[in-house]
């Protein structure tokens, strides 16, 4: 890892001062994952001394979706309105760091299962208050040339904040439930908290607060007037989808659908990490000198791909290590790209609003992706005996993700002239 940090290093040649922005900014990813990693993934077990209602459970965690859609169609374009001393973003991060921390502490803490899911559902409320202002900063502050390097950057930590949430996350939480949670809400709380103290932006003096109606009016006319955003958006949709259904079912393929042991599927997801961290290294340098575009375009070819091949497996072989770490380097560099082409692509005035919009897209994937997926799992496996209608899970996965590629390759032709476009007069 030491090894991977100093690449990456390397690899953003920057000046100091830039580079020392493109890290600090990295730190709001890294707390950010961190927690929602840990809430995923221990929460399901703490809410399991409650009910084995798995329903029930799933409810709980799906609730995420809700909140992404919704809140960040106001918390963002409320963010390019928002002028004070402290700058325009940082106060609803600001705001946002207490909430999550305090819901952190408590979470484990609570007698039922009730008062456990409205402390989460207030967690997740701070957490897209924090995530869109926190997004928009990144075109705020940081010039085109760099942006995916420091999408390279924001990808790494989040890779750092993953693996250590799950595999430190795991060991505390067989120690005392409540210490993986405690945990978080203090990584989150300096991590996060860096990302606001540490990081300066030009202040103002107006509080501007239109009205939810306003916003949401914004939110659309961007979507009806922005054809290059609205094209982006609906690639981010599919790639979202695709990404929380292979999230949610990809443990289950292995052990139920392929009859592997435990160990099989931590190596999967270990070799996948290990992708998504050499994509995060270097896919944003690449990107920054080809074009974010043009590379995206290229990976989605092998990461959609791949999916759709990984469909006609029944049986596991060892060699599929090989095959799944190619796949899974290219999903990383769509994922790691994916932001910085929408920092092209959007109007300057709208920057928060167009983060909120494109986080409502992760929003409605969270809640489709899975559901879409389970369904047609659960439809397919008097058909698919073999491993338990598990197999179309890949497909489903894929085919999202290829029919995007269409979209992107026509972003190819407006990235170069996507500065003076989005900040002329009209759209």
């Amino acid at each position: 890892m030491t090894n991977a940090l100093a690449a990456i290093g390397r690899a953003v040649r920057v000046p100091p001062a830039q580079r020392r922005l493109v890290w600090t900014l990295g730190l709001g990813a890294f707390g950010l994952a961190f927690s929602i990693t840990v809430t995923a993934a221990y929460l399901p077990p703490l809410l399991s001394t409650f009910t084995g209602d798995t329903v029930l459970i799933a409810a709980v965690i799906a609730a995420e979706g809700v909140f992404a859609i919704a809140l960040p169609l106001v918390i963002g374009p409320w963010s390019d309105t928002f002028h004070t001393p402290l700058g325009r973003r940082r106060p609803f991060m600001a705001y946002a760091l207490g909430p999550m921390a305090f819901c952190l502490v408590l979470v484990a803490f609570m007698p039922t299962f009730w008062t456990t899911a409205l402390i989460v559902f207030a967690f997740y409320f701070a957490y897209y208050v924090y995530e869109p202002p926190y997004r928009g900063l990144y075109p705020d502050l940081l010039p085109e040339s760099v942006y995916g390097r420091a999408q390279s950057v924001q990808h790494l930590l989040r890779g750092i904040a993953l693996g250590t949430a799950l595999v430190g996350g795991g060991f505390l939480f067989h120690v005392w439930k409540p210490s993986p949670f405690l945990l978080a809400a203090a990584v989150t709380t300096l991590a996060c908290g860096a990302a606001v103290v540490f990081v300066h932006e030009t202040g103002g003096h107006e509080r501007v607060f239109k009205g939810v109606r306003t916003y949401l009016a914004t939110s659309w006319e961007i979507v009806r007037d922005w054809p290059h955003v609205r094209r982006f958006l609906i690639a981010n949709a599919a790639w979202e989808a695709s990404f929380a259904a292979a999230r949610t079912f990809v443990v289950l393929y292995v052990v139920k659908g392929l009859g592997q042991p435990l160990s099989v599927s931590s190596a999967v997801l270990a070799t996948v990490s290990i992708g998504y961290i050499v994509a995060a290294i270097g896919s944003g340098p690449l990107g920054d000198r080809v074009g974010l575009a043009p590379v995206i375009a290229a990976a989605s070819v092998l990461y959609g791909g791949g999916y759709v091949v990984a469909g006609l497996a029944s049986s596991w072989h060892d060699w599929y290590y090989a095959a799944i770490f190619p796949v899974a380097v290219a999903g990383g560099t769509v994922m790691t790209l994916a932001w910085g082409l929408l920092f092209k692509l959007m109007p300057a005035q709208h920057r928060g609003a167009v983060s909120g919009i494109a986080l409502m897209t992760k929003g409605v994937g969270l809640l489709v992706g899975p559901l879409v997926a389970g369904a047609a799992i659960k439809l397919l496996s008097p058909y698919l005996t073999s491993t338990h209608g598990y197999q179309v899970l890949w497909p489903l996965c894929g085919l999202p993700i290829l029919a995007a590629i269409p979209i992107v390759v026509s972003l190819i032709r407006v990235e170069p002239t996507a500065r003076s476009v989005r900040t002329s007069a009209s759209p």
